[in-house]
């Protein structure tokens, strides 16, 4: 009895060790294959839209998209 209580608790712990490094490993691989938006993104974005961006509205609109992050 007590020795299936001791494999189920040492299965929920390598489990919950195993799943973190896989989530963390995942992650990993999206921020590389997707980073988040940066400077040079929003003045282009700006640009294609037709607008000259200065460096106050690119600050002004990193804060916004920061403020969702």
């Amino acid at each position: 009895m007590l020795h299936d209580i001791l494999l189920v608790l040492v299965g929920i712990v390598i489990g919950a060790v195993v799943g973190f490094f896989l989530a963390k490993h995942f992650m990993q691989k999206y921020i590389k294959d997707n980073p988040p938006i940066n400077e040079d993104m929003i003045k282009t974005l700006m640009m294609q839209m037709g607008r000259k961006p200065n460096q106050k509205q690119i600050n002004q609109m990193m804060k916004a998209m920061s403020k969702y992050q």
